[in-house]
């Protein structure tokens, strides 16, 4: 039943990880290259909008530079990002010309969807873009940025970027068939859909010993969770099978379908919701839980049990239950100096119009 409403997606982000994109040298591997490029054009051509992801400009930049494994040094990552990301821009304009396509270099920071105003500008860009019949390439902007270098891959950029637009689907392709469970015994299976990451599904996601590749299974669960919470699914599927875009597309089991929570938060809910790292957290009891939960209301002063972090008034903050476990998410009315103060009365610390239930 959930694999049909992929048949109906008309936005797709598609994400291509290092491994993917690379030979057993680290070089772009162009004829895997071509094969994916060629998918993308296909789906385009059928009248779907696509938006890529792609990671390999460190791995590009590693080759051109002569290092055997992926650098430690910050600078020296960044080094092979700066050389590599034209490296692997040329590649893809030339691939995706031979199908009369057009395409867009996006280079983002964390930053830059964090902040409302280029948050905005951002969209509206990509919009654009794919009005336009443009492909949007994206990759994180590794030379200033070192937020890829330490989330993974660019598994969280997709994601986010998959709810900036929003896109009706997120499809990360890497070098293995999705989450697999008992991976690397006698009777490894691919688990075809996942309703809920919890504890289980977390413990079956590995990191990676690729020499050129971070992050691994573990953060393409963390870009599960961020974007089924926006109400999108997410199919983790082999980069190396043809034709894989196509089948997942007209509804087919392949890979791993992570499925999306039925509400989908609109526009500054989503914002926050997805595109900040919370400055601190609200730990409130049960009473309130249940009235922001179930009754819609805003968070008041004795229904918090206790405040940690620091954060000013107007950040974001989670807003946990009293085991600790993360509900909703919010804009702080106040910070959290004030609050630990104690002499708040009458006031919403946090309003209903800028809290989102997760």
């Amino acid at each position: 039943m959930h694999r049909e409403s992929l048949k109906t997606a008309s936005r797709v982000v598609v994400k291509l990880g290092t491994g993917v994109l690379t030979d057993s040298r680290k070089q772009p591997d162009l004829a895997q290259m071509q094969q994916l490029v060629a998918q993308m054009a296909g789906r385009r051509k059928a009248g779907v909008e696509i938006v890529l992801v792609t990671s390999g400009a460190v791995g590009a930049g590693m080759g051109a530079l002569g290092y055997e494994k992926r650098p430690n040094d910050l600078a020296e990552l960044q080094a092979c990002a700066a050389v590599g990301q034209s490296r692997l821009m040329t590649t893809y304009d030339k691939l995706f010309s031979m199908f009369g396509l057009n395409v867009a270099q996006v280079l983002l920071t964390h930053d830059d969807l964090q902040h409302h105003e280029r948050h905005l500008n951002a969209r509206n860009t990509l919009v654009t873009l794919l009005g336009r019949g443009v492909v949007p390439i994206i990759n994180e902007n590794d030379a200033v940025s070192f937020t890829e270098l330490q989330f993974g891959d660019n598994d969280q950029l997709s994601a986010l970027v998959a709810c900036l637009l929003p896109a009706d689907l997120l499809v990360v392709l890497t070098t293995v068939n999705g989450v697999i469970e008992n991976f690397g015994a006698a009777n490894p299976k691919t688990i075809p859909a996942i309703e809920q990451v919890d504890e289980r599904i977390e413990k079956l996601a590995g990191g990676t010993d690729s020499a050129t590749a971070v992050g691994g299974m573990a953060t393409k669960i963390q870009a599960a969770k961020i974007v089924t919470r926006s109400g999108i699914p997410l199919v983790i599927a082999s980069g190396k099978k043809k034709n894989v875009l196509a089948a997942i597309l007209a509804g087919e089991e392949e890979g791993t379908l992570f499925v999306p929570q039925p509400n989908k938060p609109k526009g500054s809910k989503r914002w926050i919701a997805c595109f900040h790292h919370p400055k601190g957290s609200l730990f409130v009891d049960e009473g309130a839980k249940k009235a922001l939960r179930e009754k819609g209301k805003s968070l008041l002063p004795p229904g918090i049990a206790r405040c940690e972090g620091e954060f000013a008034a107007g950040e974001v903050v989670r807003i946990c239950d009293s085991d600790g476990m993360e509900f909703a998410r919010g804009i702080a009315a106040f910070s959290s100096g004030e609050i630990n103060a104690r002499r708040l009365q009458r006031v919403e610390v946090v309003h209903r119009d800028n809290l989102v239930v997760l």
